[in-house]
């Protein structure tokens, strides 16, 4: 099993080799830049592809295309309240979430595609101009995550940064797979 596929309840088992996963993706790399990239690169990952194509799984107990981007719209908006509470609060707590969990009970897949990566992009240059404004004082600030411990704003960036290109892979492979490549993942 990859160290992406982030297993349910075991969360904090992983925690350490997923977020050095994350982060080696990530290298010296702006973080910013990382994450500007994924409004257009969604598109781009997302062309071409039938109705069908988007919905079906990569394999059984896998996700889709379409369920990939519903994760990445609301890890999108996890992630928004994360920075903003951090900023805003003293050292406030960071609540974890059960991302199959989420997929089930939030019906990802079901969603239209358009309207996803429309989101996804509307939600992503709220947080990019946020981020933008901070002071690497703010960019310091940390929370108390409930499975890793303390992390700081610049820190989740670079994971949610590693996350992106997690995703951006992922939905390139499925693609590959249903032999739909793409250049760009």
């Amino acid at each position: 099993m990859s160290v992406f596929s982030n297993p349910s309840g075991r969360a904090r088992d992983v925690a350490a080799a997923y977020t050095s996963a994350l982060l080696a993706l990530v290298g010296d790399r702006d973080p910013l830049a990382i994450l500007a990239e994924l409004p257009a690169a969604l598109p781009r990952l997302v062309a071409g592809l039938s109705d069908a194509d988007l919905r079906r799984p990569e394999a059984p107990g896998k996700w889709s295309v379409l369920q990939v981007v519903d994760h990445l719209a609301d890890q999108e908006t996890v992630n928004a309240f994360r920075y903003r509470m951090i900023v805003a609060e003293d050292e406030p707590p960071i609540q974890g979430y059960d991302q199959d969990r989420w997929a089930a009970r939030l019906r990802y897949g079901a969603a239209d595609p358009a309207t996803l990566v429309a989101e996804l992009a509307a939600q992503r240059g709220r947080t990019l101009r946020l981020l933008r404004s901070l002071a690497p004082d703010e960019l310091r600030r940390v929370g108390r995550h409930q499975e890793r411990g303390p992390e700081s704003v610049e820190y989740i960036m670079r994971l949610n940064a590693g996350h992106d290109f997690v995703h951006r892979r992922q939905i390139a492979r499925i693609r590959a797979g249903f032999g739909k490549p793409v250049a760009e993942a």
